[in-house]
């Protein structure tokens, strides 16, 4: 667990070294250890935010402690923070300040600060995670997909599911499956089991999931905030506690049942890949 926090860390601190920089999504996981893939969910469930809006929230609150104690020029400091206009850089520094870049240099002017992240696990109580690690076959799925950058996809993620429903393209929606692509951006499938023997709904296609180990998540409740839930306990505390695997393959599923009656007995599943570790 050491080591797993101290690489998560140390993605934090190149982070922070490098914000006058271009920050590259691969080089920062890299520190971690993970894939980009898996390093922007993992980011996301202990942190509340994405890399993007992380990193955006740091060079906002370094860019108004400059203005506000220097007589550098608003364009130099735009520049200085990535920003190839005084109007873009006036644009973000208003979301994040409430105020125009100028008024930061009047007195009294109220700003925001946001602190570099420092990761630590603590222990406040026993929570209970059912799970299992099974090993399973290759399978093909057919569904549709679509492809999302991931600073963006916990919004557009949803609402795909939204356009599926009012047109089901007769799939029943049994899964949702990430594929990376190139550690920004990932496809996202609405699919169900491929069976030889029916026809492909029309606009649909297929995809084989790999053979290997799969660690398997229950979650009962209502959703999305049952799957949420879990998905947290996942990665902030299975993960650093997890013995004798490692993560496989920049992929994960999601498994749906039908809805229950009773929207908080409803079940589904997370599925994470999995491989042995070298002893």
């Amino acid at each position: 667990m050491k080591d797993w926090i101290e690489g998560f860390q140390d993605s934090i601190d190149y982070i922070e070294h490098n914000l006058l920089n271009e920050l590259d999504i691969e080089k920062i996981a890299e520190k971690a250890a993970f894939s980009p893939f898996y390093y922007q969910r993992i980011f996301g469930a202990m942190c509340g935010m994405t890399v993007g809006e992380y990193i955006r929230a740091r060079k906002m609150t370094l860019a108004a402690q400059e203005l506000s104690c220097s007589e550098n020029k608003v364009i130099d400091i735009a520049l200085k923070y990535g920003y190839d206009s005084p109007d873009s850089f006036a644009k973000a520094f208003r979301r994040f300040h409430g105020i125009n870049p100028v008024q930061a240099r009047e007195a009294g002017a109220s700003l925001r600060s946001f602190a570099p992240l420092r990761i630590k696990i603590t222990l406040e109580g026993g929570n209970m995670l059912d799970y299992k690690i099974v090993e399973k076959a290759p399978f093909t799925v057919t569904g549709i997909k679509k492809r999302f950058d991931a600073e963006t996809s916990y919004k557009q993620v949803p609402e795909f599911w939204g356009e599926w429903s009012s047109d089901m393209k007769g799939l029943k929606g049994m899964f949702g499956i990430c594929t990376d692509m190139d550690g920004r951006f990932f496809d996202y499938w609405i699919a169900d089991l491929y069976l030889p023997w029916e026809d492909i709904p029309a606009g649909c296609e297929t995809f084989q999931i790999p053979g290997g180990f799969w660690a398997i998540f229950k979650c009962v409740g209502v959703l999305p905030e049952s799957m949420q839930k879990v998905n947290t306990q996942i990665w902030s505390e299975w993960l650093p506690a997890l013995q004798g695997y490692t993560l496989a393959g920049n992929y994960s599923i999601e498994f749906y049942l039908p809805p229950a009656e009773t929207p908080s007995e409803t079940v589904s599943y997370i599925c994470i890949p999995l491989k042995k570790t070298v002893t």
